[in-house]
């Protein structure tokens, strides 16, 4: 099988290629909501009243939503959360570096990466300038850099003692042979984004891998990118929209996409899921259909959220960071994500709504839980559903790699995810 004989597959990763930032991400998803019908809107201006698909961006996160004709003050909401932003670096500010003869570029560690996977690898920047009247340029270079390892002949040891990368010293990339282009590095990319650099006033700038996704396995069934965690959910969200736009039903609830960005740093930002970004386009949204607070609150308290993000799939290498009952493993289907200490929001309830989305799509789910001895990371679920105070279920495709610069699943699963959030968005009842 090919990637071109799968189309689901083939959508995925068409939107990674475009999205090697959370702005790109922004922007691309925007631009297939738009080819779907989908308004755009401005939170500057007064926005339509009544049904209607819509979306609205905040930097690097989007909001969109299809509201039926029969939503009334009181319809409850649907949410897809997911999240735009992966683990990388970050261009510094006076980036220019070098020594002993090589041009380089100075970036600060953004999240959690695996240092050792970005190595040797053919890298990009892709993010954003703001020039001075305000306006944000997206730009992406292509292959310019490149974290370079210290060769084993000079590092005798690190096979058998490990790999030890100080963040300030080691992650240096080279851009360049010092003297050899004439122009500093923001230049360069304002360069390639078309606008002078005198203009420019701030950047958002990204560390990316340029590598195209691929198949793997002898059969295929194994699908390989970078930033699936979290544009996997991103994307099936997106399907799951797009589809529930066309599939509407009487007393159908509003069916909502909210990715946000920042989460792999703790959220907290206008545009991440701590910010108020959400609250204010559901408040905007109950408004137009008429609700007081009382019957906005009513809405709430009947909706619900699916935080859709990347999950862990067994290691073969490692089985026993995992926990020995549940053992998640690819192409079995997404996750139900569970933490008795609500690192992951859902419950006994969600684990039932959950049930019963993947009932109605017609795939397979799977438990996880994290290892009593291993750290559960978390999620933007807990943090929704204590802002809003809607109900929410953690869920999310399995991956070995989390975190690497190119993660792993199986290629089933983003189609089964893309499936049961549409059945979420669109419940049959």
């Amino acid at each position: 099988m090919t990637l071109e004989q799968d189309p689901h597959l083939a959508s995925l990763a068409a939107f990674i290629r475009a999205s090697p930032s959370s702005y790109h991400a922004a922007a691309e998803a925007a631009r297939r909501l738009g080819a779907a019908g989908f308004q755009g809107l401005s939170e500057l201006d007064e926005w339509p009243a009544g049904p209607g698909r819509y979306f609205v961006v905040r930097d690097g996160a989007v909001v969109a939503w299809v509201t039926p004709a029969s939503a009334s003050a009181t319809t409850p909401f649907r949410i897809v959360g997911a999240h735009t932003d992966s683990p990388s670096f970050k261009l510094k500010p006076n980036p220019d570096a070098g020594a002993s003869g090589w041009q380089q570029a100075g970036v600060e560690v953004y999240g959690g990466p695996l240092f050792n996977s970005w190595l040797d690898r053919d890298l990009e920047f892709a993010g954003r300038l703001v020039t001075r009247d305000g306006v944000s340029h997206l730009v992406r270079t292509g292959p310019v850099l490149r974290f370079p390892q210290l060769a084993v002949h000079l590092d005798r040891g690190v096979n058998g003692e490990g790999l030890k990368l100080d963040p300030q010293r080691h992650l240096l990339p080279v851009v360049g042979v010092d003297g050899d282009s004439g122009r500093d590095v923001l230049a360069a990319l304002a360069d390639r984004a078309g606008v002078d650099a005198g203009d420019v006033r701030g950047h958002d700038v990204f560390v990316a891998d340029t590598a195209a996704p691929a198949l793997l396995g002898f059969d295929g069934e194994l699908f390989a990118a970078s930033r699936m965690d979290n544009l996997t959910s991103v994307h099936a969200g997106l399907e799951a929209l797009i589809l529930a736009g066309d599939d509407a039903v009487e007393g159908a609830p509003v069916a909502v996409l909210a990715a946000f960005d920042h989460e792999e740093v703790g959220s907290t930002s206008t545009s991440g899921a701590s910010g108020p970004f959400l609250a204010d386009v559901l408040t905007r949204i109950s408004a137009g259909l008429g609700a007081s607070e009382t019957e906005r609150l009513r809405a709430f308290a009947a909706s619900w959220c699916l935080s859709s993000d990347a999950g862990h799939a067994v290691h073969p290498n490692y089985p026993e960071r995992h926990d020995p009952q549940n053992r998640p493993l690819p192409n079995r289907g997404p996750l139900l994500k569970l933490n008795a200490n609500q690192r992951y929001a859902s419950d006994g309830p969600g684990a039932a709504e959950w049930a019963r989305s993947c009932e109605q799509a017609g795939v397979p789910w799977q438990p996880f839980v994290s290892n009593n001895g291993v750290p559960c990371g978390s999620t933007i679920g807990p943090l929704t559903a204590t802002r809003l105070g809607i109900r929410t279920i953690d869920v999310g495709v399995p991956l070995l790699s989390m975190h690497s610069v190119r993660e792993l699943c199986g290629v089933d699963d983003p189609r089964s995810l893309a499936g049961a959030a549409r059945a979420f968005l669109r419940p049959v009842t």
